[in-house]
């Protein structure tokens, strides 16, 4: 059948039918386990009833106003977010990308309050911030940007994991940081347990904002419900997505101190961001992840996958390393490897690679001892055969 949607993704020969738990069958009836959680979003599993029943109950009363009026459910999930983080308020929008927009034009905002005419904002090297002009410039990584030059002005590149990189940066137009305290499209890659602490000892020195990409750490997939909290620091702005919504589009922007100043009335919107439904949605999201100790949960099981799939490949002389921080893992190569995700796909499993040669997993919160077998053992016997499959060819 020749489709006509338009082809901005390189697709997978497969069309899943239906979800429960951490599996998904395909609409051959073979069923697969979700390691990726559809990129970090499907933290609860799929079709989790909390989260159904909500979206159901929620949609026989009112799915969407306009922003223009109140929105009891977004004002009731800002103060939830808030209580969670620490921080002041919360503007919604619908994605990881749109989150970040809000967060650089604070900077801005911040910039030109400032009397700082044209704002500079610190990034990382392999970052990834979305596919928006503004943040696509932003992200560190040149395919993303290849052929939508000219980019977003007010970018100073950095390698990621560098305290005294940021701190060697002149520039008096610099106004704010932007970091993901982990790095997904990355590679997984963790920074020194010190890197973020040294990041906000120098926005303070400087003046400038912290601001912390948790679109992919954050909502628990660390251990802690925003992975900033493993550090004992605070940031001036945060951006959720993802996880938020387990499946409904819902984004996040948070702010505090001064930061939370910045947006005023007609200074920023979104259409549909914060609406009835996606509220609902992201507040039995938080609800379940409470309830259940899933935040504890995803930093114990995390633990767990990682040392297992380490006993597992142990000796391995063409895995690099093997990293992670709760349930994001990562298992680097030697060689690319993005042709073993088709082969993953053969055994029923469904992962990912970043970065051409690190595996990426990002399981749900809700693997049974069952599920967490099947994964290890699953996992470790295709980078096995992979490898052995390779051994001799150059890298």
């Amino acid at each position: 059948m020749t489709s006509q949607v338009m082809p901005t993704y390189a697709r997978l020969p497969i069309t899943f039918d239906r979800g429960e738990g951490a599996w998904l069958w395909d609409t051959e009836g073979k069923r697969y386990l979700d390691a990726i959680s559809g990129v970090a979003v499907c933290s609860l599993g799929h079709a989790h009833p909390a989260i159904s029943r909500a979206i159901c109950e929620q949609a026989g009363k009112l799915l969407h106003t306009s922003n223009i009026y109140r929105v009891q459910l977004q004002e009731k999930l800002a103060g939830e977010l808030c209580r969670l983080s620490g921080l002041d308020n919360a503007f919604f929008c619908n994605s990881g990308a749109e989150a970040n927009e809000a967060a650089l034009k604070i900077a801005r905002r911040y910039g030109h309050h400032r009397g700082v005419e044209r704002p500079a904002v610190v990034v990382m090297e392999g970052s990834f911030h979305g596919r928006t002009l503004a943040t696509l410039s932003a992200t560190g990584n040149p395919k993303v940007q290849d052929g939508f030059e000219p980019l977003v002005e007010g970018f100073i590149r950095v390698p990621y994991g560098s305290v005294a990189a940021v701190e060697a940066v002149n520039d008096s137009n610099v106004v704010a940081v932007l970091v993901e305290p982990v790095q997904g499209e990355g590679g997984v890659r963790v920074p020194t347990d010190d890197y973020l602490s040294g990041l906000r000892r120098v926005c303070d020195q400087r003046g400038w904002l912290l601001m912390l990409d948790e679109v992919q750490t954050g909502i628990g997939r660390t251990g802690k419900w925003f992975a900033f909290q493993h550090y004992g620091i605070m940031p001036d702005v945060m951006t959720l997505a993802k996880a938020l919504g387990n499946g409904v589009p819902i984004g996040a922007c948070l702010a505090r101190g001064i930061a939370a100043d910045m947006l005023t009335a007609g200074k920023h919107a979104s259409t549909f961001g914060g609406n009835p439904l996606a509220c609902s949605a992201a507040l039995a999201v938080l609800k379940t992840i409470a309830e259940n100790g899933l935040v504890q949960r995803a930093g114990e099981l995390g633990e767990r996958l990682l040392s297992g799939i380490r006993d597992k490949l142990a000796g391995n002389p063409r895995v690099v390393d093997i990293r992670g921080k709760g349930l994001m893992i990562g298992i680097e190569l030697d060689t690319p490897c993005t042709d073993m995700v088709a082969q993953a796909l053969n055994r029923g499993l469904l992962i990912n690679v970043t970065a051409d040669r690190t595996i990426r997993l990002l399981p749900p919160f809700v693997l049974n001892e069952d599920d967490e077998n099947v994964l290890i053992e699953g996992i470790s016997a295709l980078v096995a055969d992979y490898t052995a499959q390779r051994a001799g060819e150059s890298v």
